[in-house]
């Protein structure tokens, strides 16, 4: 008997514990679900009353280009939308690694915004391992903004003037074609692809932007280069040099007349997808009313008529979306990055 009621004052005393534990652990969860609860309503406060002060949008790339042109235009509306100074700042160097890496590390509260050419984030990590910062893991996607191809063009010195006759021409040279573009760039990596598809020997040499690689194609200094069609055409316009071909997925509305790679090479797409990136942390509540925001201003009819002159389309997929996309766009560039051993001294 004594040992039986040792065993239940031990059991009891037990129960006692296990209340008390559970009375822990249970105002534990409490004060979690609580702090949770507190927390999404912070950030639903936070979405709320956003923005409340000057938004700064870095462009990692010189003024003029195409995400400082658009960024500026979009910067404009969305001062007008919602009251608050929206600023364009220019932050180029490292291929756009330098802008981009200083938004990462940057205050996630939708203050400080990156608008890029997507491919810098996409071909990035192939070409540069050891990047301070990680695209995929610093960076969230709050919009694409719009997309403008690549066109080849070549210097007016060379004797073609169709995508099959430059192919033709390239192959019979004894010496490599001189290809002028940023390295590591996407039109680098345009060039790059091209050269694989089509089994041409091509030298690629460095610039420090497209801009410097229009001038000498220009001047007859290098035979080929691709660029966005919103900062090359108007010097093809010009008669400065001669536009070849397109690398839209399906002929381009402002060039109709202009043969797309992709029906020589079945899938060759590439150009200058310029989108809107922030910080990481960043809560999704304000990423969502950014690009909601965003996709607002560009489903005006003023918008869409500027951006068609300019030569891009509007996108409007979502920031899940734009995550896919990179992530598969990460994977395809890796392959041809590899392939065509591009390394950056």
């Amino acid at each position: 008997m004594t040992v039986i009621q040792k065993d239940r004052g031990q059991f009891n005393s037990g129960l006692v514990r296990a209340k008390r534990i559970s009375l822990k652990w249970l105002a534990g969860s409490i004060l979690v679900a609580v702090a949770g609860s507190m927390g999404g309503a912070h950030a639903q406060d936070a979405a709320a009353n956003y923005p409340n002060k000057p938004i700064r949008i870095i462009v990692p790339f010189a003024a003029g280009g195409a995400s400082d042109v658009l960024s500026r235009i979009l910067g404009k509306k969305l001062t007008e939308s919602w009251g608050q100074s929206v600023v364009v700042e220019n932050k180029p160097g490292g291929n756009a690694q330098i802008g981009a890496a200083m938004v990462a590390k940057s205050e996630p509260d939708g203050y400080t915004l990156l608008v890029v050419d997507l491919s810098a984030l996409t071909q990035a990590p192939t070409m540069m391992p050891n990047l301070t910062y990680s695209p995929s893991k610093d960076l969230t996607p709050v919009s694409v903004i719009a997309y403008s191809p690549h066109i080849l063009v070549v210097a007016n010195k060379l004797p073609v003037n169709t995508y099959d006759e430059f192919v033709a021409y390239a192959k019979k040279q004894k010496d490599p074609i001189n290809f002028g573009a940023p390295l590591g760039a996407a039109p680098h990596l345009a060039g790059v692809l091209l050269a694989q598809k089509q089994g041409l020997s091509i030298n690629f040499v460095g610039y420090k932007g497209g801009a410097q690689a229009m001038t000498d194609l220009a001047g007859g200094q290098i035979d080929a280069t691709m660029n966005s069609y919103l900062a090359t055409y108007p010097m093809v316009r010009s008669g400065n040099f001669k536009l070849i071909a397109v690398a839209s997925p399906k002929r381009f509305a402002p060039i109709p007349e202009a043969l797309t790679i992709a029906e020589r090479i079945p899938g060759y797409v590439t150009g200058s997808f310029q989108g809107m990136m922030a910080p990481a942390a960043t809560p999704p509540a304000i990423i969502q009313k950014i690009h909601n925001e965003i996709n607002k201003i560009l489903s005006q009819p003023d918008m869409r008529k500027q951006f068609a002159d300019l030569g891009s389309d509007p996108d409007t997929r979502s920031p899940a979306e734009l995550r896919k996309w990179m992530a598969d766009e990460t994977t395809y560039w890796a392959k041809v990055i590899q392939d065509g051993n591009v390394k950056l001294d």
